[in-house]
Formats: C-alpha cells, structure tokens, sequence
C-alpha cells in the first residue's frame, strides 16, 4: 500500500478525485434545473434548453481562460516561487474578470437573437428574461472558477468541491421557493431558476473569495500581495498565450458537438432526441476525463517549473494510461447498457432504438475522447498550445464534421454517419496529442542528456 501510494499515477488520481466531483456536482446543477423546469411546462424546459445551448459555447470559452490561472500558478509552485504565484493570482483574476463582463454582457445585450433563431415564439418569449439572468451569472461563476483554478493549481482540490457540491441543495431550495413560489415567495417560473441560479453562483464564489483572502493555507501569498498584486502586461500577454489557445481548444470540441446536433436535427426529430441521450451520457463521462485532464495537467505544470522532464514523462505517461483505462470501462458499460440507458430519459421505442446504436458509437469513441482530453491537458502542462489548437480544429471542423455529414446526408446514414464523423475526428485528436507530448518529451530529455 506504501509503494502504491507512492507512484505517480496514486497522486494524479488524489488530485483529480475532487476535481471530478466539482465537475459532476456542475453538471448535477443543470440536471436539477432541468427537471424543475420541466415539471412547469415543455416550453418552459425548451426555453431553458434555448438559453443554455446559445449560453453554453461563451461560457465554455470563459472556462478556457481561467485555466491560464492553473497553469501559471502550478509552474511558480513547483519553483517555490510564493511571490510569483500571488502575482499570477491577481492578474489572472483581474484578465478573468473582464472576459467574464465581456461574456456576461455579450449575452446580456445580445439576448434579443433569441427571437431570430425560428423557435417557437412563445419559447423565445420564456427565454429572454431567463437568459438575462443566465448572463449575469456568468459573472461569479467564471471568478468563482478563476479561484478554483487558483486553489487547483497549488493542488488544493477539496475546498471548491465542497462549495460545488453544497451548490446543489442550496439550488435545488431556492428552485422549490422560485419557481413555485412556496412559503410566501412569488411563483416565477423559468425566471425563478435564473434567480436561484445567480444567488448559488454568487454564493460560492463570495465564499471562496472570502476563504482564499483569510484562511491560513493562503496567507503565504496574501502577505506578499502589497509588493505582487500590481497589473503587468507582461503577465498578462503570458496568460492569454495559455488562455486563448485553451478556449479556442474547448470551443472547437464543444461547436463540433453542438453544430452536429443541429445537422442531426434537420433530419427527424427521433434523431435529434436520440443524438441528445447518447450525447447527454458521453457527456457525463467526459466529465471525469476532464478531472483527470486537469489533475495531469497541474502535476506536469509543477514538474515543468522545476524543468523534471523525467518526471514529466512518467506523470503523462501514467495519466494517459488511466485515461485508457477509463475509457475503456466506459466503452464496455455503454455497449452493455445500450438498451437500458435510454429508458433514464424516454419511452419512445423508436428513440430507443436508434439511441442504443448511438450509444454504442459513443462506446467507440470513449477511449479516444479520453486519452484526446487527457493530451491536451498534458501538452499545456508544458506550455504547449498553439500547435495543439491547430490539431484540433483540424480534426473536428476539417474531418469530423465534414466527414460525418458525407456519411449523414450522401450515404444516408442520418444520425449514425455523423457519429461515424465524430468517432473519426476524435481518434484522430487522440492519436494526434499523445504523439505529440510523448515526442516533445522524448526531445528535451535528450537535449538535456545532450
């Protein structure tokens, strides 16, 4: 048990054990939302479903900034280097809290679009105030998600887990007083989740914020703020090179997925809603790839500012072997519970059908999502990420979605050949980054046995 806890893949996975748990607690958020909405109206939930599709793609973006903030702190970590972390703290929080106005605002005033997407008019109706306070609540989410970053990159995980999780009852209360209106408070509908949504979101940050300024674990990097808490555009161009490039990585992988959805929808509406179950479990799952991508991404981080290729190596390589692994699990319990899966969301026998053949095409690609997320967090652990947006982008928009829409519309084969698409690009996304990391190490290992 000593060794095991030893070995460098039983530390990636102590660090990453937490940041899935926020991660799944985020989503769960969503989840509860969804079915309480839902139980008012289908068009109060196909408002809900509105604001947060048009939402999701600026947030996701807003998210790849802050992880500029992981990055840079975990490097100045692993040189012991207090000062320099503080530093990148309040300037990162700082560049965060202007793209979290930009986004917030962006939507905010941009709302009206919703009137133009040829929904149903009374859908849009319900939809805009809703996306007004989704907007706003971008606000303390993404600084709230800056902090976490934050406490992350010093391998502090546990604390922003344990706000995400109390998120979820304290939504799920105020959800029950404002959208019913129980005990006294007024019936608000889809509006009443927008406002519970805002309180929880500025709710966890305050607290956050109030525990990163005072608790005792920080105070290293407060008593220095006086001397480090001064902006610097040199310290900003170095998080928008880390920033930039991972907001454009997890934009392309999130519009590939939401453009497909579109073009499968334009060919029945058993299609669209089958896309969505086997969409919504890879989804689930990707989350946890998404904690090990972070976790791996902090520790090689850490081991860069120290410049251990050595270890850099063994971290990557062992993560990557996790990533397999779990992806793996995945794969076989989507192609065992094909069948059962989408009962969770449907009855219609001709939505399961086609959702059972989606999930084992989601099966395929559970591997290589996984060791895709995987790579990519290893490659900006080493501050590499230009080049890896570029493989990505190819890989999604010049074959994953070209390709699936050939097999979709010229071979007829609808929903399938776009998942055929998917399945392409991800493999290749895979094989792409974890080539790639593994010869970049390979190189400077050598360069300094040179």
């Amino acid at each position: 048990m000593k060794n095991w806890k030893n070995t460098e893949i039983y530390k990636t996975l102590v660090l990453a054990i937490p940041i899935i748990l926020g991660e799944l607690a985020q989503m769960s958020l969503h989840l509860i939302d969804t079915a309480m909405v839902g139980a008012i109206s289908y068009k109060h939930l196909a408002a809900a479903s509105l604001v947060m599709t048009a939402a999701n793609i600026p947030f996701v973006i807003g998210i790849g900034m802050t992880i500029s903030v992981s990055q840079m702190v975990s490097m100045a970590n692993g040189r012991q280097d207090h000062h320099l972390i503080s530093h990148y703290l309040f300037n990162g929080f700082l560049l965060c809290a202007v793209f979290a106005i930009l986004i917030s605002f962006g939507l905010v005033f941009g709302r009206n679009i919703l009137l133009h997407l040829d929904q149903d008019p009374e859908v849009a109706r319900l939809a805009l105030p809703f996306m007004t306070l989704v907007g706003l609540s971008i606000i303390p989410m993404l600084l709230f998600m800056t902090l976490k970053q934050f406490t992350d990159g010093l391998e502090y995980t546990k604390t922003a887990m344990l706000l995400s999780l109390s998120a979820l009852p304290i939504n799920a209360f105020l959800n029950w007083l404002l959208i019913y209106g129980n005990w006294g408070f007024p019936k608000l509908d889809l509006v009443g989740a927008g406002y519970a949504t805002l309180i929880t979101r500025t709710l966890i940050f305050v607290t956050l914020g109030i525990i990163v300024l005072k608790h005792k674990t920080f105070s290293r990097f407060m008593e220095v703020r006086q001397r480090q808490w001064v902006f610097s555009w040199k310290t900003i161009r170095e998080l928008l090179r880390i920033g930039i490039p991972s907001s454009v990585q997890l934009g392309v992988e999130v519009g590939a997925f939401a453009v497909s959805g579109i073009l499968i929808g334009t060919i029945s509406a058993v299609s669209q809603a089958a896309h969505q179950i086997a969409l919504s479990c890879a989804a689930f799952t990707f989350m946890v790839s998404m904690g090990l991508s972070q976790a791996g991404s902090i520790r090689v981080s850490n081991a860069f500012g120290r410049s251990d290729w050595n270890q850099i190596r063994t971290i990557g390589k062992t993560t990557l072997v996790a990533a397999l692994a779990y992806g793996s699990f995945c794969a076989a319990i989507f192609a065992i519970f094909r069948w059962q899966l989408p009962r969770l969301f449907n009855e219609n026998e001709e939505v399961i059908r086609l959702s059972a053949l989606l999930l084992l095409f989601a099966a395929v690609f559970q591997i290589s999502d996984a060791t895709q997320a995987v790579g990519a967090g290893l490659l900006r652990g080493i501050k590499d990420v230009r080049v890896p947006t570029i493989l990505l982008t190819v890989a999604y928009w010049v074959v994953a979605l070209p390709v699936g829409g050939i097999f979709a519309f010229h071979f007829h084969l609808g929903a399938a050949g776009m998942w055929l698409g998917l399945i392409l690009g991800l493999t290749l996304a895979s094989l792409f980054l974890g080539s790639r990391f593994l010869k970049m190490v390979r190189s400077r290992e050598f360069q300094s046995t040179v």
